[in-house]
């Protein structure tokens, strides 16, 4: 063996020796670039797509009597989803209606009722005027009765003064004859006074019989006055309470008119139309179908807004915030990279029972076994993808999501 062989020998355990380090120092060096850019910029593929999606459910009853959507194809707000026999519903707007003009016609003949039963109180008023003019007319007869009682009961006493004064007189000088101091014509005309006072009084007592039969009648009158008085108030309480009041029709006018629009309120929706933008899907029913009120018939995807649901695990979480953008790609088209913004970040997850158990009472029931591989728990990171309505986005598709950082950092 010569001398150089060891040299070289040497001289190649060297190299090999600087050559594992290189590639151990290049391996470092890579892990922990490969370490900061995944810290830096996080990823994952797993990820769904989703939009929002409503169940359509009609909130009438009847067959379906149209139905001009197919599954899976794309309508545009205010599309005719589908429409339910409106004639039902059309009956019962028309009838609501009728009840409401039926009640209307009640209220104009409750109207002119209650006009004759005004008028019949303004005439009972006037019948209480007239009765209290008879009543003030029999009185003040009642009274001039008694006057002319009282008159007659005056002459009566002047003629029986008179009659008294003419027989004493007659009386008197009647003796005188015989002694010719008076004469016989002087007797005859003092007793054809006295029989002319005597006429006289049996005339003012006839007189004061009738003044006395007056006062009965005009006191019969003024009674009779008084009881039709009396009658004429009673005809006018009758009146006012015979008056009938319109309130209890014109209050049912709101329930006429709430029933009114409750039937449009069903009329109208017996056409269902697209509140959105969407995608049908899960059309399982043809027309002549019965629809039920609160039963799903089919489903809308809303198409306006899509989203990538994205789980991160919790160690990456700091360095995603809402606003920062995001590289989006879907499994179906890869070669395709769509901008994203993160709009938000989950702050739950259901627990793992076999870490924390299930809890209780308020109190977690915790696992007594130990699993010495413990894994990151993921969070949803919700991802607003910006593009057009038109992108053929499938709901629950694969994705894979990169975080690029934010507006500032691109």
């Amino acid at each position: 063996m010569s001398a150089s062989e060891p040299t070289a020998t040497a001289s190649r355990k060297r190299l090999g020796r600087i050559v594992s380090a290189a590639i151990i120092a290049c391996a470092l060096i890579t892990g922990l670039l490969v370490i900061n850019q995944t810290n830096r910029f996080p990823r994952t593929d797993d990820a769904e797509v989703f939009a929002n999606f409503i169940g359509i459910a009609p909130q009438v009853d009847g067959p379906i009597v149209q139905l001009p959507v197919q599954d899976n194809i794309f309508i545009k707000q205010g599309g005719l989803l589908f429409e339910i026999d409106p004639r039902p519903y059309e009956y019962a707007l028309e009838r609501a209606k009728s009840d409401m003009n039926t009640l209307e016609g009640q209220i104009v003949d409750q109207r002119r009722t209650i006009a004759s039963q005004v008028s019949a109180v303004d005439a009972a008023h006037a019948g209480v005027g007239s009765a209290a003019a008879n009543v003030n007319r029999a009185a003040a007869a009642v009274n001039e009765a008694k006057a002319n009682v009282a008159n007659a009961r005056a002459a009566l006493d002047r003629a029986n003064a008179e009659l008294l004064y003419q027989s004493n007189n007659f009386h008197r000088i009647e003796p005188l004859l015989a002694k010719q101091f008076v004469t016989v014509d002087q007797i005859d005309q003092a007793r054809t006074a006295v029989t002319a006072r005597e006429q006289a009084v049996q005339q003012q007592r006839s007189q004061l019989a009738l003044a006395e039969a007056q006062v009965q009648s005009a006191q019969a009158a003024y009674e009779q006055a008084t009881a039709a008085m009396q009658q004429s108030h009673a005809q006018l309480g009758q009146s006012q309470h015979s008056v009938l009041t319109i309130d209890p029709l014109t209050a049912q006018r709101e329930g006429r008119a709430s029933a009114i629009r409750t039937a449009e309120y069903n009329l109208n929706n017996s056409k269902v139309y697209a509140p959105f933008d969407a995608r049908v899907t899960n059309l399982t029913i043809s027309q002549g179908a019965y629809a039920h009120t609160g039963q799903q018939v089919f489903t809308l995807i809303d198409t306006r807004t899509w989203w990538v649901i994205a789980n991160f695990r919790e160690t990456q979480l700091r360095h995603i915030h809402p606003g920062m953008h995001a590289d989006v790609y879907v499994l179906s088209r890869p070669s395709i990279r769509y901008d994203g913004i993160v709009d938000s970040i989950g702050y739950g997850v259901q627990p793992d029972t076999t870490l924390v158990g299930s809890f209780a009472s308020g109190l977690p029931n915790v696992q007594r076994s130990l699993n010495w591989v413990h894994l990151a728990t993921r969070f949803p990171v919700r991802v607003r993808i910006n593009a057009g309505e038109s992108e053929p986005f499938r709901l629950s598709e694969s994705a894979v999501v990169v975080m690029r950082g934010d507006e500032r950092e691109r």
